[in-house]
């Protein structure tokens, strides 16, 4: 069954759904600045758009766009920039 979540006053919707990836989620992003935090290992792929990405601890930022991925540690947070309704999967691990 799939789970949706909505974030940051519905500018940022996901939908939760497993398969032999793992946990995974797809979703977009209105414009906006956002932080998210994690629990596990994040695998962070754009689809559409682009998004600028800081991760935690980190001073300066990384635009990442579509068919590339960014990795985020455990118990971590990031920031993300994003200036066009991007889209985007994250795996769990």
């Amino acid at each position: 069954m799939f789970k949706t979540n909505t974030y940051f006053e519905d500018k940022v919707i996901s939908i939760a759904f497993e398969n032999e990836e793992g946990k995974a989620t797809v979703g977009v992003m209105a414009p906006g600045t956002y932080t998210f935090g994690t629990t596990t290992v994040e695998f962070m792929t754009v689809i559409s758009g682009s998004m600028e990405v800081q991760l935690k601890g980190a001073s300066d930022w990384k635009t990442y766009n579509p068919y590339e991925t960014f990795k985020v540690a455990a118990d971590s947070s990031f920031d993300v920039k994003v200036v066009s309704d991007t889209s985007y999967k994250c795996v769990y691990k």
